[in-house]
């Protein structure tokens, strides 16, 4: 029993192997079927895929090659526009150049014309001109070579007159070159102190606030007017010049107390002879003041030290002074200045020139009670406040009365001429403005054939009438010459002077 049991089961088992087998078999089979079918179909889309891929890659190349073929074609249009272009560019260049060709050509023959028209009428000219020749030597009598001859005479004195002129220049100008290195200095110190000055006058000028005032000034019976001109030395005007009063005097010192007092009174609008006094005595206190500040600011701008009291003051007192019209102290100035710059130049003592300079004219600040040339007491001034020896002598020499001792002194009187001298620095009187014009006129006149002479301008030219049937037009040109020496040789004057003279000839006929 048992052993049947373990064949049923043996044989149950080689049944479920066999089973298992044959399921196995079955199943494996089955997947290898399945995965061949897929394999089959994955080979089948992957076909599909490539050949629906080759179709785009060909579409698409094939949309390459017909853009890449407008773009050509396109360019190849264009080119062969602009070739185009070109083409017709040179071709109208071409027609253009010919038309200029033809032009040319056709210019040149009118040029070729003209050439042969201008050769016959210069030969017609060249017969007309030999004709006209022999006509003025037959009128004239003259050969072509004494004309010539007189022609080239009459060039020749021209010519010499130019080369006189010349000579004169060139003279003047080597006189010019050779003075060059002595004025340098001088002008140097011109250059750097130029300085202008203001005419004085004798009288001032007082302005009113209305034309009653001037009952209120003369006051009654003339007392107020009489006390005024009594304390100051100075003479009112009140004449009919609206709203003013003329101060006149010589003394500017007192000029200027008088105009004080007075614009003080306008001011106050007090005036009576105690308020006058009073006036006249605080206008007189303040000048002295000014004029001891004006010392103090002349030493000061020159840079001079240790002036005695009393110097300053006179220094001061020559703010009011002229001479020539020209402020003694801004002369002074002027001197101490140029002298200080000749005296570095040359390596001299600045400060002893300046000092000297300034002190020069120092003896003008005296009045009229003091006797003696300003020269003297200027020296005597400086010798009694103290001042050294060589300042002393500068004073006295600066116009040549003693011998200069240092050259210092040189300097100043050097430095004194040039500030009077300068231009503009002092007016000119009208009596020698007059005379040097009746003088220009004499000399004209003592010329023979001269028959009116003019001076204009200032003195600065000269015209001349002369008798046309005296003086011929080449004459006339030696007058103006000779008239030119005299003038050079005897009068003196500024700048140069212009003659002209004048021929005139006239023809009058009276038709009946």
């Amino acid at each position: 029993m048992e052993a049947l049991t373990v064949i049923i089961l043996i044989i149950g088992l080689f049944l479920g192997f066999g089973a298992g087998y044959l399921i196995r078999k079955y199943v494996a089979e089955a997947k290898i079927a399945s995965a061949e079918e897929a394999a089959r179909k994955i080979i089948s889309e992957a076909e599909e895929k490539a050949q629906s891929l080759k179709k785009e890659r060909v579409l698409e190349a094939k949309e390459e090659v017909h853009r890449l073929r407008n773009e050509l074609d396109k360019e190849t249009k264009e080119r062969r526009l602009e070739l185009q272009r070109l083409e017709r560019r040179i071709l109208q260049k071409e027609e253009n150049l010919d038309k200029k060709i033809s032009q040319f050509e056709k210019k040149e023959e009118d040029l070729k014309k003209r050439i042969e028209e201008n050769v016959h009428i210069q030969q017609r000219l060249t017969d007309i001109y030999q004709q006209q020749l022999n006509e003025l030597e037959k009128i004239s009598e003259l050969s072509t070579a004494e004309a010539k001859e007189m022609i080239l005479q009459r060039v020749k004195d021209e010519i010499q007159h130019e080369i006189a002129q010349m000579i004169k220049d060139v003279e003047q100008q080597a006189r010019e070159e050779a003075e060059k290195k002595a004025r340098e200095i001088i002008t140097q110190g011109i250059q750097r102190c130029a300085a202008d000055h203001v005419s004085e006058s004798t009288v001032s000028v007082v302005n009113l606030p209305n034309d009653e005032m001037k009952g209120r000034i003369i006051g009654r019976e003339g007392r107020n007017i009489r006390t005024l001109e009594t304390l100051t030395g100075i003479d009112l005007i009140i004449d009919d010049t609206p709203e003013a009063v003329i101060l006149s005097g010589f003394d500017p010192i007192r000029r200027e107390v008088a105009r004080l007092a007075l614009e003080k009174l306008i001011i106050d609008g007090r005036i009576h002879p105690a308020r006058i006094e009073e006036m006249v005595e605080k206008a007189r206190q303040e000048v002295e003041v000014q004029i001891r500040e004006e010392g103090e600011q002349a030493a000061f701008e020159v840079n001079i030290h240790g002036l005695h009291p009393e110097l300053i003051k006179m220094l001061g007192r020559l703010k009011f002074r002229t001479s020539y019209g020209q402020n003694v102290l801004k002369h002074s100035l002027e001197v101490a200045h140029l002298a200080g710059i000749m005296a570095s130049e040359l390596g001299l003592d600045v400060k002893l020139a300046k000092r000297a300079g300034l002190l020069h004219d120092i003896g003008k600040a005296l009045n009229h009670e003091t006797e003696g040339p300003h020269v003297v007491s200027g020296a005597e001034l400086a010798k009694k406040y103290h001042e050294a020896p060589e300042i002393i002598n500068a004073i006295g020499a600066h116009h040549g009365d003693i011998e200069p001792h240092t050259l210092e002194a040189v300097l100043i009187q050097s430095a004194d001429a040039i500030s009077a001298a300068r231009p503009g620095a002092r007016r000119e009187t009208l009596e020698a403005y007059i005379k040097r014009l009746e003088k220009l006129e004499e000399i004209a006149d003592s010329f023979d054939g001269v028959e009116k002479a003019y001076a204009i301008q200032a003195g600065r030219e000269i015209r001349i009438m002369v008798k046309p049937e005296k003086i011929d037009d080449l004459t006339a040109v030696q007058v103006a010459r000779n008239i030119t020496k005299k003038i050079e040789k005897e009068l003196e004057y500024p700048g140069q002077i212009k003659v002209t003279v004048i021929r005139e000839t006239r023809a009058i006929e009276y038709a009946r």
